[in-house]
């Protein structure tokens, strides 16, 4: 039994891996909760007085909490899943709002609790205690912005967005090296790594995942 965590910036193609290595292994992806998500178009087309107003950060985050929560439950209780991006890494983005001060220091706090909460109960789990492999897609901001506007989303496109897409990829690497530490991380260079058109390239992805998953499990 193995769980994978797909992480990495918005549009990075954490999906597209996600469903490659699914296929490899023969096993579900968890999918992050976005085209039902009825906050996450509010988050990024609000203006400065109505993120304010109506709080769509703090909001989005406990939307994201939830979802994944009960994602990461469901797939520890199965075998060899892959989780599109985990409950671990959304502390990250959380930080990067407060910081930013779209969350107030009184809404992060409820939101830490609530995440401490849920990861003792993961952490009490009879049949998992954290995932086998981080997968780290790591790419220049160059590359991001290319493959958010690849993707297409209308909501994701606004110019405004780019310095806050800047700031969230500005601290990726270091929450990756200094406050994640649930499992062993892969890191996977999407500069030069295209897994939806290059069949070579989605194949070493693979490859190297089950490479790691095995010198993991060696150490375990």
């Amino acid at each position: 039994m193995a769980v994978i965590c797909v992480g990495g910036m918005i549009g990075i193609g954490k999906t597209s891996v996600a469903e490659i290595l699914a296929k490899a292994l023969g096993s579900a992806v968890f999918y992050e909760s976005v085209e039902d998500n009825p906050i996450l178009p509010l988050f990024y087309t609000a203006s400065p007085e109505e993120i304010q107003a109506k709080r769509y950060p703090f909001l989005l985050q406990l939307h994201f909490l939830r979802t994944r929560f009960a994602s990461i439950k469901e797939a520890y209780r199965r075998d060899d899943n892959v989780l599109d991006r985990s409950i671990y890494e959304d502390w990250y983005f959380a930080k990067v709002n407060h910081e930013l001060g779209r969350i107030s220091s009184l809404e992060m706090q409820v939101y830490e609790g609530l995440l401490d909460e849920m990861m003792r109960e993961i952490e009490g789990l009879p049949y998992r205690k954290a995932p086998d492999l981080m997968v780290y897609l790591k790419a220049d901001f160059e590359t991001v912005l290319h493959r958010i506007g690849l993707r297409g989303r209308d909501f994701e496109q606004d110019e405004s967005l780019v310095e806050y897409y800047r700031t969230l990829w500005s601290g990726y690497d270091d929450w990756v090296h200094r406050h994640y530490s649930a499992s062993e991380v892969l890191v996977v260079d999407m500069n030069h790594t295209d897994v939806v058109n290059n069949p070579a390239d989605a194949a070493r992805v693979a490859r190297e995942v089950q490479d790691a998953l095995a010198a993991a499990r060696g150490r375990a």
